[in-house]
């Protein structure tokens, strides 16, 4: 049973996203029916090394670092936040996609059936482990989940970066599904298969989603556009042939090796895929006052955050 609006926690209205080379924060206002203001943003470079996303290593190499450049942050947003969203790189976690045909009606039944469904995906063992996860798909097969598995202490490692700053992190995601978050809320809704490529510095995400549910998340070391092109390849033929897929409506791309869709490069993936790629930014729904004074890269900056704190403010 869903509680009323009047009796639900608001979301936090603000959300930070901690990445290899910057953290980033933006602030909303708003609400479902009204759409959702960007009250304020901020970036702040972090120094090479500072945060290096990993699976099993520690992420964070000085923790004072991070926490300094979060302090910065919340003084160029002109605010300090007791509770915030959190993102991580999407390397920090493994995402699975599980699918049950028959699901059990007790929800403490589904959970350790999803945990003995994902207890080999990680090389770290499930105690050690934070397990999260998510109704997707339904399909004429059973119902898809979507689980996200991280190790505990490298969780944590983002979640004290916050609190020596006094803000406590209510929500925990991964940078690419605030994104695709945001390209759904700034879109107003997609119908169809689309498909987003996350392209960092060092690693790549490409997932697929029909509607909202995603059905195919994989993120890969992609330092160089060779190869981010062929992981690019890869998931269009599983698309074809496992998802039995007939045609992506749109595709979406973020991330800082995103500036220009018009290189060789980018332009090779679109040819590859059929479809012309937008980058994920403010628009639709959303509105960013004084919009002069965004510098070049701020809205592909702020958008992973910017996703999460958007659309939890829309539904509420």
């Amino acid at each position: 049973m869903r509680l009323p609006a009047v009796l639900r926690s608001p979301p936090p209205r603000v959300a930070l996203e901690i990445g290899p080379s910057r953290v980033a924060a933006v602030s909303v206002t708003g609400s479902a029916g009204r759409g959702v203001t960007v009250d304020a943003w901020a970036v702040e470079p972090l120094p090479p090394g500072a945060v290096a996303p990993s699976l099993t290593a520690p992420n964070v190499a000085d923790p004072a670092v991070l926490a300094d450049a979060v302090g910065r942050l919340w003084q160029r947003l002109g605010l300090r936040p007791k509770r915030v969203a959190l993102l991580v790189p999407d390397a920090t976690a493994k995402v699975s996609i599980v699918r049950f045909k028959d699901v059990p009606a007790k929800a403490s039944d589904l959970d350790e059936l999803v945990k003995f469904q994902v207890r080999k995906a990680v090389p770290f063992r499930l105690e050690d482990s934070q397990v999260s996860y998510a109704a997707g798909e339904r399909t004429p097969d059973g119902q898809d989940f979507v689980v996200v598995q991280a190790r505990r202490e490298i969780v944590e490692e983002y979640e004290r970066a916050c609190l020596a700053t006094g803000a406590a992190p209510g929500i925990v995601e991964l940078a690419s599904f605030g994104l695709a978050q945001c390209a759904l809320v700034t879109s107003g809704g997609i119908a169809g298969d689309w498909l987003l490529i996350h392209a960092g510095s060092e690693d790549a995400t490409i997932a697929i989603f029909r509607g909202r549910h995603p059905v195919f998340f994989r993120n890969r070391s992609a330092s160089g556009d060779g190869h981010l092109g062929e992981l690019v390849h890869q998931t269009a033929m599983y698309y074809q042939d496992r998802l039995g897929g007939q045609g992506l409506a749109r595709v979406f791309a973020g991330g800082v090796a995103a500036g220009d869709l018009s290189t060789p490069v980018w332009t090779a993936i679109q040819e590859r895929l059929g479809a012309a790629a937008e980058i994920v930014g403010a628009g639709g729904s959303l509105s960013v006052p004084a919009r002069r004074g965004l510098a070049p890269g701020d809205l592909e900056a702020m958008a992973p955050a910017l996703g999460v704190v958007a659309s939890r403010w829309a539904e509420h």
